[in-house]
């Protein structure tokens, strides 16, 4: 027995001691290639000596490209042209955009956590799952729908939750708050189900976990400057590449959770989206599973990001957050809660970088000359905060930015200058609805409480992932305004007539359908002029 035990612990010395060899070889390897330079900015990225002087990657590239005559660098390591300058954006995304796919590289990144999802694929997939959803997206069945669902989902995962903390004269973590609202949220509209009706083996905070982890691994994926070290580690089932196989997994489990109990229920005739794609693709649950991890993935972390940013700049900014209440308030127009939350996402985008693949060589607008393979990358974050696109006070938050006249009308800029939703052919679809849910959000919290986030003015450090997680969260303190929040906004005395309604039922009291219509025709317009 003793020496059985000796080789086995000799095996496991020898095998950790291959596997030592063999990522100091790639290593080597690395940095020998013809593509790796000594310059001062490869130096920065493979030392990480950038964090001595920046408290975020993407700050380091902000700083890079504002150096940049072009507003555009190439990083050697990586392969990657990195651009903030609006005439590339749009010459990526709209005038060639056929050069510049996701590519079978990316496919590859994020084909652990994405698969075949719409986020994922070029081509005829892509066409395929962007027509559906479009479908979706703009029938207005589904919009009323999301409307009532996303005033049910504030009322009970939103204000009464802050209403316990106020009364406790407690904290609480915004970010924590927003997500696990946009997860019930987003369960109800892409799936038609609610939290408790999974049948599920550990807490749903398990799975949640799971997401972050898979996200935060999948983006390391993306930054390696060797992607054959992931590509070996996922092989031997090792380190960072075991733990993202675990995630993974948990997150498979979900998934099939939600179409079993979709299928169990019924998906004929139903308003959510899930609903929509089984109707056209009924047996292909591999299909099905990319399609619900996609819509967790933008409708949970792109929402939530972006309200945790504005909460945090509304406190740093006392006059901005006077003027959005004092609008909440008076119960008349939107316009300047609107302008503020475009202007929070300008300064925090949830997702702070996009890449594409050059598929043959291409110049871009502004000269550069981008060899076909080549990593692409354009950078809503520093856009955000280049001078060239918005004046002098590019780093501050300022809504008026957003308005024109006598600060009454608001006026959209340019997607190509303002990517946070994408643009061109692949602009985001969800992007009118993730902006009326933000905006029911503020006007709910906001028409209560008096939010004050805790030392909201130090330095913000971004976790890794697919999208901005804020590092630590953010937490707040609350007080009860002492405002009526369901005078302010929207009527709440169509509620009864709502649920009715989203449950599909054909007996409406004849009482109910004039009520019920005007709940109607109000989400539609909400939509259409926010």
């Amino acid at each position: 027995m003793a020496e059985l035990g000796t080789a086995h612990l000799a095996s496991v010395f020898f095998s950790f001691a291959a596997v030592f060899v063999v990522f100091s070889l790639l290593l080597l390897l690395l940095w020998r290639r013809p593509g790796c330079c000594s310059c001062h900015v490869c130096r920065a990225y493979l030392s990480g000596s950038w964090a001595t002087e920046f408290d975020n990657l993407g700050d380091w590239y902000t700083h890079l490209l504002r150096a940049s005559p072009t507003a555009t660098i190439h990083l050697h390591v990586l392969g990657n042209t990195v651009t903030a300058n609006p005439d590339n954006v749009e010459y990526m995304l709209q005038t060639r955009f056929a050069n510049f796919p996701k590519g079978k590289h990316f496919a590859a990144v994020l084909g652990d956590l994405l698969g075949h999802g719409i986020f994922n694929v070029d081509g005829d997939a892509w066409r395929f799952q962007r027509k559906m959803a479009s479908l979706a997206v703009g029938s207005v069945s589904l919009r009323a729908y999301a409307a009532g669902v996303i005033d049910e989902e504030i009322s009970r995962g939103v204000t009464q939750r802050l209403c316990s903390v106020a009364d406790a004269g407690g904290a609480v973590d915004l970010q924590d708050l927003f997500r696990r609202f946009a997860f019930d949220t987003i369960c109800r509209i892409s799936f038609g189900l609610e939290r408790g009706c999974l049948e599920l083996p550990v807490p749903m905070e398990e799975f949640v976990a799971a997401f972050d982890a898979a996200s935060r691994l999948s983006a390391m994926r993306g930054a390696a400057a060797a992607p054959v070290v992931w590509k070996l580690k996922r092989l031997l089932n090792i380190g960072s590449e075991r733990e993202l196989r675990r995630a993974v997994g948990m997150i498979d489990g979900l998934a099939k959770e939600v179409i079993k109990q979709r299928r169990k229920i019924g998906y004929a005739g139903g308003h959510d989206l899930l609903s929509r794609f089984m109707s056209s693709v009924k047996d292909d649950d591999e299909y099905l599973r990319d399609i619900v991890v996609s819509f967790l993935l933008a409708g949970r972390d792109a929402v939530a990001s972006g309200l945790t940013g504005f909460f945090l700049l509304l406190t740093r900014n006392p006059r901005a957050a006077a003027l959005v209440r004092k609008e909440i308030n008076a119960g008349s127009g939107r316009n300047y809660v609107k302008a503020a939350i475009h202007e929070s996402l300008r300064l925090f985008p949830p997702v702070q970088f996009d890449s594409k693949w050059c598929t043959d060589d291409d110049v871009l607008p502004d000269g550069t000359f981008v060899r076909k393979g080549t990593r692409v990358t354009y950078h809503p974050y520093a856009m955000g905060r280049m001078e060239s696109i918005w004046g002098a006070d590019c780093g501050e938050f300022v809504p008026e930015r957003w308005l024109r006249g006598d600060q009454s009308a608001f006026a959209a800029e340019s997607l190509f200058k303002y990517p946070v939703f994408q643009a061109g052919s692949r602009v985001c679809l969800g992007k009118e609805l993730a902006l009326m849910e933000m905006r029911k959000v503020v006007v709910a919290v906001l028409g209560q409480f008096d939010v004050e986030v805790v030392d909201a003015d130090r330095p913000v450090k971004f976790a890794p992932g697919l999208t901005a997680t804020f590092s630590g969260g953010v937490w707040a303190r609350l007080a009860k305004s002492g405002k009526d929040q369901m005078k302010l906004h929207w009527n709440h005395n169509f509620e009864f007539e709502t649920k009715i309604w989203i449950s599909g039922s054909s007996s409406w009291p004849i009482a109910s359908s004039l009520p019920l219509l005007l709940h109607y025709f109000h989400a539609y317009e909400e939509l259409e002029t926010f």
